[in-house]
Formats: C-alpha cells, structure tokens, sequence
C-alpha cells in the first residue's frame, strides 16, 4: 500500500512539473508570436504606452508596441521617422506637418485633451482679486487669458493685499520650450489668439503685430524644458514656490488625480483658459502595424477606458464621463490652432527672440 502511495506520489509531482515546463514554454511562444510595433509619442503619452494593462491589451490582438518619446514638434520636424510604424504627436497641426511630409492619405485621433493650467488655492484666489478668474458654465474654474495678458508686465509682489505670494518675479504661466514643444505651441495659438482680437491668427500681417508681444512671454520665463512632464513634475514636487502656474495638458492633472497616490494635494487647483485648444492626439501610420495601432486605439472599448483613466477624452465620449464624472464633459469656449505653416513662422518669430 504504502509502494503504491509512493508510486501515485512521484507520478503526481512528476506531472505537475511538466505541466509548469509546458505553461511555461506556451507563454514564451505567445511573447515570440506578438509582433513589435514601434512608434514615436509625445511625452505626456509615455505612461499610457507604459502601463501593464495596455501592455496586455495590445498583446491580446497580437501586437508588441514600443515607443520612444519626444516633444510633437521635435516629432515633426526633426526626428528621424524611418525606423517607426506610427507617429502620435499631440497636436493636429503637428500631425499634418508628419501627414503632408510623409504623404500619408489616413490618420487617426483616438483622444483628446484640452489644455488647462495647473495651480494653487492661493494663486487662484489672488487671480480671481484681479478678475482674472471665474467660474465657468460647470463647476470648474476658468482662466480668462486676456486679463491673464494685462498682469503679465505685473509682479506678484505687487499685486495689492498680496500676502499669501509676494513673489519678485513676473505674473507669468511656465511652459515648454516653444522651439521643442507641442504644449507650447498651442499656448502660442490660444494667446495669439487673444491678442489678435479673438481671431486665429492666419496672415502676414496678423503674425507681425502680434509676435513682439509674444515672444516676451516666453521670454521672460527664462530656462524652460522640451516636454510637459518636466514642469508638471516641478509643480508636483517642488510646489508653488517654483512653479505658480504651469500650462499642462489635462490628461496630465486628471489622470495623476485618479492614480489617488498623493501627488495630487487639496490645494491643488486645475484652471481652463478661456479660450482654450483641444490638443488632438493624431496618431499617423507610417508603415507595418501603424495603421492596426491606430484602429484599435480608436475602436477598441478596453484601451478607450483605459485612455480615459489617464484623463484622455476618448472618440466615444462615454468612456470619459463615467471615468471621469467630476470633470467638464465640455468646454464651450474652444478655438482652433492656426494652420502649421502660421505656427511654424509665429514660433520661428520667437525663437529668433532668444
């Protein structure tokens, strides 16, 4: 009996290792079936390519998709894209720069995100002192950019019964290197915008009267960084003192807000401008598997929920609301970019500036 016992004893555990080594070798020949799909992002992508769950759910159609990221403008003007299948910049006008060059006849926009300014209780109620901010037709608040503009030349320190932020240095939204950056570019479209008697920017002369003034606000904001993560990261950590107000995308703020890792704290405020600019995530296939990126990124209702919970309003608006119940479901007062080649002359304007 206790032979036979023995005999049952061994032949179990030899089975059951057997069945690790076989689990084991169908899991490596699933990873060596997927097919590598490489493309270049902007930054503020990085965590949603990076994260497991999309990882998987690419995976479950087939697909291996590794990317390197880079500001959009650097995606469209200076990066080498022969080696990717897909570009996914955050701008339309930067997605038709890639199109044009690459003579690519279909994009696509799974998501969106409109962009916002990331702050503080204090510096809101002292923006709101000066008018420069309101509530908005939801419950969120709003950024109006033309009284935003006349406190530019203003300091901190001499705003009046400022005692909360008597800072030395210019009332002024940090932003990306305009020379490198998308977000930059679209701060660039919204101001211009403004000062263009609320009308997109779209001739000669229109450049001309409204790049001077343009420049300085960039300018005048001394060293800044080539993607949106660096400054929304120096306004996570390093607080108001650094970083009073920084332009982000968003995605950026909702989505760290439903990560609940503490990043983002009570007086942290989240500003629309008024007007403000849809970024619009346009993904352009280059090559192999690109175009089936694309599509399921449009399409498929598991990577649109999980866009959503990085803050990204998706192609089926359904997926935001319920993912994001506390946000604006809408932005009412949005404008379009100029067209590239009207950014492109308003940037180069500037970048002559530095």
């Amino acid at each position: 009996m206790k032979r036979r016992l023995s005999i049952g004893l061994a032949v179990a555990l030899l089975l059951a290792v057997v069945a690790v080594i076989v689990w084991g070798r169908g899991d490596d020949t699933t990873q060596a079936e997927l097919t590598t799909v490489r493309g270049a992002i902007g930054s503020e992508k990085l965590p949603f390519f990076q994260d497991q769950r999309v990882l998987d759910a690419f995976a479950k159609h087939g697909l291996k998709v590794q990317v390197d990221a880079a500001g959009s403008r650097q995606i469209a003007t200076s990066l080498d894209l022969g080696k990717y299948d897909f570009a996914f910049p955050a701008s339309s006008p930067a997605a038709q720069r890639i199109q044009r060059d690459r003579k690519v006849t279909s994009v696509y926009t799974p998501f969106s995100s409109p962009m916002a300014v990331a702050t503080f209780e204090p510096i809101v109620s002292l923006l709101s002192a000066q008018n420069a901010v309101h509530k908005g037709p939801g419950d969120y608040q709003v950024l109006d950019i033309a009284k935003y503009l006349e406190l530019t030349a203003t300091r901190w320190d001499q705003l009046p019964g400022n005692t909360a932020f008597p800072a030395r240095k210019n009332v002024l939204i940090t932003t990306t290197d305009p020379r490198e950056s998308n977000s930059a570019a679209m701060y660039l479209s919204i101001v211009s915008f403004v000062a263009n008697g609320n009308a997109v920017v779209s001739t000669p002369e229109a450049e001309a009267k409204v790049a001077p003034g343009l420049a300085k606000l960039f300018l005048d904001q001394g060293y800044t960084q080539n993607s949106t993560e660096g400054p929304f990261e120096d306004y996570l950590s390093a607080g108001m003192g650094k970083t009073p107000m920084v332009l982000i995308y968003e995605s950026q703020f909702l989505g760290r807000q439903l990560k609940a890792d503490g990043a983002i704290r009570p007086d942290m405020r989240l500003l629309y401008t008024s007007p403000t600019i849809y970024s619009k995530h346009t993904l352009i296939p280059l090559g192999g598997n690109g175009d089936k990126v694309g599509q399921l990124l449009s399409t498929d209702p598991e990577l649109g929920k999980l866009a959503a919970s990085f803050g990204f309003r998706t192609s089926d608006p359904r997926h935001f609301t319920e993912t994001q119940p506390k946000a604006p479901a809408d932005l009412v007062d949005a404008v379009e970019p100029p067209t590239f080649e009207t950014l492109e002359r308003m940037l180069d304007a500037v970048k002559k500036q530095y």
